[in-house]
């Protein structure tokens, strides 16, 4: 399941990934309003603009998507 999460994501996207803080992370979710942020292991991620925005600091209680 996680690895088709990856997969759908990098279809959308370029090869270009951009790390952020928790702040900055849920600041860019607030802009680009994302139907789902995935999850995988401690990284949350979404894709936005031909990126990969991603964070290790959220928990899945910071988010109201899937």
């Amino acid at each position: 399941m996680a690895t088709t999460a990856v997969i759908v994501a990098a279809q959308h996207t370029s090869s270009y990934r951009v790390k952020f803080h928790r702040n900055e992370f849920l600041e860019l979710v607030d802009i680009a309003k994302p139907q789902i942020i995935y999850h995988r292991k401690r990284m949350h991620f979404f894709s936005f603009d031909g990126f990969v925005m991603y964070t290790f600091e959220c928990r899945n209680q910071d988010f109201s998507q899937k």
